[in-house]
């Protein structure tokens, strides 16, 4: 069970190194972040974009990035289409988005006929050390998908579920959250997260135990659960915790990241290979271990079983 980030490089520098495509890789958060993966020998990463600037935000950095490979160009969606291009022919196995929107490096990702779409739905999942939780944190789908049906909701699940395993958790809990614990039929994400339970229990849903709908208070304090007599293997020891929607998902990380201090980082999933979208705000070392986690998910089965 992993309490602290750097177990995730515990994880990693046990694994031969990986390869990662960075497109428009002049940002000097980015830079920083792939130079030290780097410079431990975790990854050989290609740099696309302004190959000048690369340069010259490497020397005010004073870090040396001369032996890394830089293809230089200037279009942002041009960067995308490479660092695409470079997993397609085998050069890549993870993408990580520098200094360019978010839209542009998805519909590069997505492209039906060069892209690495796969059969799988691609969501987000973020990664979290919160002071207070004897556990890492995942929540999901905090990033792509802004109201997911049922049928996605099982996609979301099965994506972050793929992650908590590439990370030693043999069966996550997923915790299927709503502002109560209670069915309400007049609150239709009980209603989703009541199904998602059954189905568990009827093993439709494999690799995991889902509980739901339980209150953010009832998935992560084992004693709010027992005063609301609240039986369940899932409550107070949440792995997972999967949002009813985008608003209540931006929310809730933020609170942890603003208000709490809690340590992110976070990956998009879904795709022929891990996808590092970080936002530009988010630090240096946010941007290191989630290009960790995007490594440890490497060599994974749940990376391949639904891909084309």
């Amino acid at each position: 069970m992993l309490q602290r980030f750097e177990q995730i490089e515990e994880l990693v520098v046990q694994r031969p190194p990986g390869r990662i495509a960075v497109a428009c890789a002049h940002d000097d958060h980015v830079l920083r972040s792939v130079y030290d993966v780097y410079a431990k020998g975790y990854a050989a990463p290609t740099l696309i974009g302004d190959k000048e600037r690369i340069f010259r935000i490497a020397d005010e950095m004073k870090i040396d990035v001369s032996r890394m490979a830089i293809i230089k160009e200037l279009d942002e969606k041009k960067s995308a289409e490479i660092a695409v291009n470079l997993v397609s022919s085998g050069e890549a196995d993870v993408i990580m988005k520098g200094l360019l929107q978010t839209a542009d490096l998805l519909k590069a990702v997505l492209e039906r006929d060069k892209g690495l779409r796969t059969t799988a739905l691609l969501s987000h999942v973020g990664l979290y050390e919160v002071t207070g939780y004897h556990k890492l944190l995942y929540i999901t789908d905090a990033g792509i998908n802004i109201a997911p049906d049922l049928r996605q909701k099982i996609e979301i699940i099965r994506n972050a579920v793929d992650v908590a395993r590439a990370l030693g958790v043999e069966q996550p809990k997923v915790a299927a959250l709503a502002a109560v614990e209670t069915v309400n039929p007049a609150m239709p994400g009980t209603l989703d997260a009541a199904a998602l339970a059954k189905m568990s229990q009827r093993g439709q849903i494999k690799d995991c135990l889902i509980d739901g709908p339980l209150a953010m208070d009832n998935a992560v304090d084992a004693e709010a659960a027992r005063r609301k007599q609240i039986i369940s293997d899932v409550a107070g020891d949440a792995d997972i915790l999967l949002v009813p929607n985008i608003d209540a998902g931006n929310i809730l990380v933020k609170s942890l990241i603003f208000l709490s201090n809690a340590r992110s980082c976070g990956i998009i999933t879904g795709a022929r290979v891990p996808l590092v979208v970080t936002s530009r705000a988010e630090s240096s070392p946010a941007k290191y271990f989630s290009i960790l986690l995007a490594l440890a998910m490497l060599g994974q089965a749940g990376i391949d079983r639904r891909g084309n």
